[in-house]
């Protein structure tokens, strides 16, 4: 028996310090013979790296206990069709008109019937025609025919019916009544007719995984994780990193969620969708194209629509960093700080109309018909969310390109179907699942045999995050999307 020659060994060393496999007793580069100075703390090059905190400013949370929630809104109050045809000629004392508009309610969708016309005999109305040039007229309606959605007008100008034109179309809508004395009431009623909308609830879910042999491996420089825990063991900072992660998706999954659509691939593979908030507003709600609104012609073109609407007093716009710049250009300008050195200045009842407090070029409000507060939206800045996408090109592609979202502030009143009676609501809040037995708002749970857990054989930590729920967005046609392309 004897000493086997492998390995062999040096009697003679080296005259130079050469990284040579027999110097070392592991295989690292040559260089880690010397100690490093080395730098023991992580350097946050891109801050603070979550971007969630719009739901939070803006809206409320709230349990529920079903698949689905439902919510009615109110229509409008007074009636109006813009839509009117007649063959009647100038001239004559009185028409009969056919209502052309789509009539609400149409529930044709759904197997039932469409709705009827909404005017009554001794009604009083306003007749105005769809184009420039001739006059308007007034008149009392004597006669209805829901089935053909006809009425019969008598006109109250004496030289008759002053506006009729081949082809004309008209707007017509009610201001009042008249009744002979010693006749009966009005015949028929109105229907308060209200707008159902509803969502669902998505799950959402994320997971962070790690061995049980690197939990026992320590690092050499200190992590620090958001909330400013600091320590030498990576998994920390990954199992709280990938809880920021969730916690942001949590909130942009409430924005960015569509509907699966009959048909979709989605469908078939057995998920639902929600309705997110771009979905909404982009299909029920306001939305200017075209790029951002610079002028205050434009800003002037937006309170209009607003006042055809719920006429909200308070209002946050949500924008990205060019949006905001261009506010700020905008406001600037008005009050006289323009390269010209004119004095236009304007009124900004949020500032008190101080010109130094208002034109510190972070506005955080003004005021133009009704108040607005403005707020970098860090979602749609991130590079790695939506503002990594571009505006360079026109077209239809930058249609997807969003600038920004104005919600109204506060609440609003609707039918709770649930509770069955109204309810104040904020305009925009998220539902979850919850009974007393299962709360789904935010579960988080360790499963494994390391780090503590005991739950099975595998050796390793896997923390599991879980949420259900769906955002609510009420009166969505308060809401303004703005985006680039038409």
């Amino acid at each position: 028996m004897a000493v086997l020659s492998t390995p062999t060994y040096q009697l003679q060393p080296s005259a130079q310090q050469v990284p040579l496999s027999t110097n070392y007793i592991t295989d690292f580069n040559f260089l880690n013979q010397y100690l490093p100075d080395t730098y023991e703390k992580e350097f946050e090059r891109y801050g603070n790296r979550t971007i969630s905190s719009f739901l939070r400013m803006v809206g409320a949370e709230m349990p529920s206990n079903s698949d689905m929630i439902k919510w009615a809104e109110q229509g409008r109050l007074h009636i109006k069709y813009i839509n009117c045809t007649t063959t009647v000629l100038t001239t004559a004392d009185t028409a009969t008109f056919t209502i052309n508009d789509v009539l609400v309610p149409n529930r044709a969708a759904i197997g039932l019937t469409a709705g009827t016309i909404a005017l009554r005999v001794g009604q009083t109305v306003v007749i105005t025609p769809n184009v420039a040039g001739p006059t308007q007229n007034k008149g009392i309606i004597t006669a209805v025919n829901t089935s053909a959605a006809t009425i019969d007008v008598a006109f109250y100008e004496a030289a008759g019916m002053t506006n009729a034109s081949a082809g004309n179309t008209f707007t017509i809508f009610i201001y009042g009544s008249e009744f002979k004395k010693g006749t009966n009431g009005m015949q028929g009623s109105l229907e308060a007719e209200d707008e159902i909308f509803d969502n669902s609830p998505i799950i959402i879910k994320d997971k962070y995984a790690v061995s049980g042999s690197d939990m026992a491996q320590i690092g050499w420089i200190e992590v620090t994780t958001e909330n400013g825990a600091s320590g030498f063991l990576w998994y920390l900072k990954s199992e709280h990193e990938t809880r920021l992660r969730f916690e942001d998706y949590l909130e942009t999954a409430m924005i960015e969620a569509v509907p699966a659509v009959s048909g979709s691939g989605a469908v078939a593979a057995g998920f639902k969708g929600s309705e997110g908030v771009f979905y909404v507003v982009n299909n029920r709600g306001n939305v200017w194209g075209g790029g951002n609104p610079t002028t205050l012609a434009d800003f002037d073109s937006i309170v209009s629509r607003l006042d055809k609407q719920g006429s909200i007093e308070e209002n946050v716009i949500f924008v990205n960093r060019d949006y905001s710049f261009d506010i700020d250009d905008m406001l600037a300008t008005l009050n006289g700080y323009n390269a010209s050195g004119s004095s236009n200045a304007a009124s900004f009842g949020l500032f008190e109309n101080d010109v130094n407090m208002a034109l510190n070029l972070g506005f955080s409000g003004f005021r133009r018909g009704y108040d607005f507060y403005k707020t970098d939206w860090k979602y749609l800045n991130d590079p790695t969310m939506r503002g990594g996408l571009t505006a360079s090109t026109t077209g239809a592609s930058t249609a997807n390109v969003i600038t920004g979202l104005l919600v109204p502030a506060g609440s609003t009143t609707v039918y709770d179907q649930v509770l069955g009676k109204n309810a104040k609501r904020p305009f925009l809040h998220v539902r979850y699942r919850a009974t007393a037995t299962e709360d789904r708002r935010y579960k988080t749970w360790i499963t494994g045999s390391a780090g503590g857990a005991a739950t099975s054989d595998l050796d390793a930590m896997e923390v599991n995050f879980l949420s259900e729920r769906c955002v609510c967005t009420l009166g969505a046609n308060n809401f303004v999307l703005f985006r680039y392309g038409a």
